[in-house]
């Protein structure tokens, strides 16, 4: 079956061609709302042959108080639903993150899911979570980053229990390293010579055993209780911290 997508002046509605048979003998054309798009919890719809300027406008129609997620690659748009354990470890991680700029005493600056994208590349994506670190005096104050003119965030966080984006949405912005969790693994994955190579250690926190760590840590939050595991964490941060000096 082949699809192809225009849109309609009409806010949210999308004219989509079908055609099946080996021949496309067989075509019909129907018109899709936004609205009617329904994705549960733990879902992803994956729509292809989509425009920049349509996945630009699903952004405007779907507006930034909302649950879900989409992320766009060379004409194919992703949308995605969270479900509650994937905010859970989104939370936690990026709260370890903050523990240890703050104990490394780093100025930083965190954007959650904010959408970044480059027409020229082709490609938007909205991390789980995202930080600004050595590129943070870059950004400092602006109300909108535009990566035509501003750099990509240094860090990016996927919590991969939901969704399925690939590191080449990162890959084309440019972004140094990216962390995915997949609820029992942390893969720490940094830009190496035109690719993402895996690693144990970060970039940004040499020294720190973190892909082994943080999943503990998570784990000990859901029986322990997020403050008491925070503080354990940012005991045993500040130790490692001492003995690497």
């Amino acid at each position: 079956m082949g699809c192809s997508n225009t849109i309609d002046p009409s806010p949210s509605i999308f004219k989509v061609n079908l055609d099946w048979s080996a021949n496309n003998a067989g075509r019909f054309e129907m018109k899709i709302a936004l609205k009617q798009i329904v994705v549960p919890p733990g879902s992803q719809i994956l729509i292809e042959d989509i425009s920049w300027s349509i996945y630009e406008q699903i952004l405007a129609d779907l507006g930034d108080d909302r649950s879900t997620r989409a992320n766009y690659a060379r004409g194919v748009l992703e949308i995605l639903n969270p479900l509650p354990e994937h905010e859970d470890d989104k939370v936690m991680l990026g709260d370890f993150i903050k523990v240890i700029l703050e104990e490394l005493d780093l100025e930083f600056r965190s954007l959650g899911s904010t959408t970044f994208k480059r027409q020229d590349m082709d490609a938007g994506v909205e991390a789980d979570d995202c930080f600004y670190i050595a590129n943070e005096p870059k950004i400092r104050g602006k109300k909108r980053i535009d990566l035509e003119t501003d750099p990509p965030p240094d860090l990016a966080i996927e919590i991969d229990i939901t969704s399925r984006t690939t590191l080449k949405n990162y890959l084309v912005l440019g972004v140094k390293e990216v962390w995915k969790f997949n609820g029992e693994t942390l893969s720490i994955y940094r830009l190496e010579g035109g690719e993402y190579i895996r690693s144990n250690m970060s970039f940004w926190f040499p020294g720190l055993s973190l892909t082994q760590m943080i999943p503990e840590y998570l784990e000990r939050s859901r029986i322990e209780g997020r403050n008491t595991t925070m503080k354990q964490f940012r005991g045993w941060v500040r130790q490692q911290i001492e003995s690497n000096r």
